[in-house]
C-alpha cells in the first residue's frame, strides 16, 4: 500500500512539468511568452479595444500557466488584430422591430511557437452576446465586451495549450 502511494506520488512529480490538472499541456522546454499589442482593424470598435484585448490575453496566460512574460526572447508569441466588431439585429418581431441585438467580436490570432514551428498557427476566433433591443447599447457595451473577451480568451488559450 505504501509503495503504491510512493509510486503514484513520484509519477505526479515527474509529469508535473508538462501536465496541468486544468487540461493544458505545455512542454517543459517552453518557459516564456509574449503577447504583442493587437491592432484594431475594426472601424466600429472602441478605440481602446485592442489594448484591453492584449492585456486580457496576457493576464489569462499569466494566471493560468507556469509561463513567464518575456519580451526579449520568448518561446511563444501571440499577435494579431481585432478584425470585427459588429452589432446586428436578431429575432425580428411584428411591426418591423427586433427583440434582440447581437454584438459579435472577431479576432485574428497569430501564434508562433519558436521551440516547435509545426505547432504555430494563424486563426480567427469569434464570439457574440445577444441583448434585449430596448437596452441602451452604450451603457452595456463594456459589460458585453468583457463577457465576449472571457470566452475568446478561453478559446485561444485552449487552442494554444491543449493537444501538445
Amino acid at each position: 500500500m505504501k509503495s503504491k502511494f510512493i509510486t503514484a506520488f513520484a509519477a505526479v512529480i515527474l509529469f508535473q512539468g508538462c501536465y496541468s490538472f486544468k487540461g493544458i499541456a505545455i512542454p517543459p522546454d517552453v518557459n516564456s511568452y509574449v503577447v504583442e499589442n493587437f491592432q484594431n482593424s475594426a472601424p466600429q470598435a472602441p478605440g481602446d479595444i485592442n489594448q484591453r484585448f492584449s492585456e486580457a490575453l496576457r493576464s489569462k496566460i499569466r494566471n493560468e500557466s507556469r509561463l513567464v512574460y518575456n519580451e526579449q526572447n520568448p518561446d511563444i508569441e501571440f499577435s494579431g488584430s481585432i478584425t470585427g466588431f459588429r452589432l446586428n439585429p436578431e429575432a425580428p418581431q411584428a411591426g418591423n422591430t427586433v427583440a434582440l441585438n447581437k454584438l459579435e467580436i472577431t479576432v485574428m490570432v497569430n501564434f508562433v511557437n519558436k521551440k516547435d514551428e509545426s505547432k504555430s498557427w494563424k486563426k480567427p476566433f469569434s464570439f457574440f452576446r445577444t441583448f434585449e433591443s430596448d437596452k441602451d447599447f452604450i451603457s452595456i457595451q463594456d459589460q458585453l465586451i468583457t463577457e465576449i473577451f472571457k470566452q475568446l480568451m478561453e478559446n485561444i488559450f485552449n487552442e494554444a495549450f491543449t493537444g501538445w
